[in-house]
């Protein structure tokens, strides 16, 4: 059991580790959405481009548990384990597939992770919005001036 929540942990942290790179080579289209505030179609393009990569992200992240489970028996194949790990890491739990009872803590090392990574995209989306909407309300105060 402690082998299987050490290797959770290191789960956890490659879990941050794809963020941190996902979350870092997004930061840039920041500075663009900051330049298009007045162009509603292209911010909410730019807005559905982050939101994608973001889920793209998840996406990855739940693979990666998916393959885990996969290659120490914890889940009998592929789409078992990566239904069973979105279902985890997004915290919806079904219950129609559960880990082997050695295994429950890891999943709930995954349910843990996936409610940090969701926190953390949704700060940062949040950032983004608020990016633009400072951007367009200097833009509103210049053209008052």
């Amino acid at each position: 059991m402690l082998t299987k929540l050490v290797v959770a942990w290191a789960l956890m942290g490659g879990c941050v580790a794809i963020h941190a790179a996902g979350i870092a080579a997004a930061a840039p289209g920041l500075a663009r959405l900051a330049n298009v505030a007045d162009r509603f179609w292209l911010s909410t393009r730019l807005f559905v481009r982050l939101a994608g990569w973001i889920v793209l992200l998840h996406l990855l992240e739940v693979s990666a548990w998916a393959l885990f489970y996969v290659l120490r028996g914890g889940m009998p194949d592929l789409p078992s384990a990566l239904y069973f790990s979105a279902v985890t890491y997004t915290t919806t739990g079904y219950g129609d597939l559960v880990l082997p009872p050695e295994w429950r803590l890891v999943g709930a090392v995954e349910a843990l992770t996936g409610i940090l990574m969701c926190g953390w995209s949704t700060g940062f989306f949040v950032a983004a919005v608020g990016r633009v909407i400072k951007a367009e309300a200097a833009g509103e105060i210049s053209r008052q001036r």
